[in-house]
């Protein structure tokens, strides 16, 4: 069927629905109700488009609570790695007293041959030592909050 226009009915652009295919007032007000819904839809969409602004401070108050939720993740496997090296470095300390007769009277130092070799292998593992490094901050950081938290500061 086609209009005085020479057209089958619809708009173009449209959903395809007749242009004066109402068969009453009552189904005329109910296609205006839906075309004003539809188009409040698109209006409120372009709206959200169109507020760069407001994107940009959603997307920025997203970020930091991610950051937030890896900083609380970073910090407690940190502070298990630290717990896990306090706890190795006690065991071995407790076995390097058992093992040393008269340990009073052991001067301690160290060859500088020693401490060459020590720094060549830090420098061969850069990622080593800084694990190593971060475990150590945090242990003395736990530390430290323990004895300003007991009153020993």
């Amino acid at each position: 069927m086609t209009d005085a226009t020479g057209r089958d009915g619809t708009r173009s652009g449209s959903t395809a629905q007749p242009v004066g295919g109402a068969k009453g007032p009552d189904e005329l007000r109910q296609q205006i109700e839906r075309t004003r819904g539809e188009l409040g839809d698109t209006v409120e969409e372009l709206a959200g488009k169109a507020d760069v602004k407001g994107r940009a401070k959603a997307r920025a108050a997203d970020l930091r609570d991610k950051a937030g939720a890896m900083t609380v993740q970073l910090r407690s496997t940190a502070a298990h790695a630290g717990h896990a090296v306090q706890d190795k470095a006690g065991r071995a300390g407790h076995a390097a007293q058992a093992k040393v007769p008269g340990r009073d009277a052991v001067q301690r130092h160290t060859s500088p041959g020693k401490a060459r070799g020590a720094v060549r292998a830090g420098l061969g593992h850069p990622r080593a030592v800084l694990v190593a490094g971060a475990v150590a901050g945090v242990v003395l950081g736990a530390s430290l909050v323990r004895r300003r938290h007991h009153g020993h500061c």
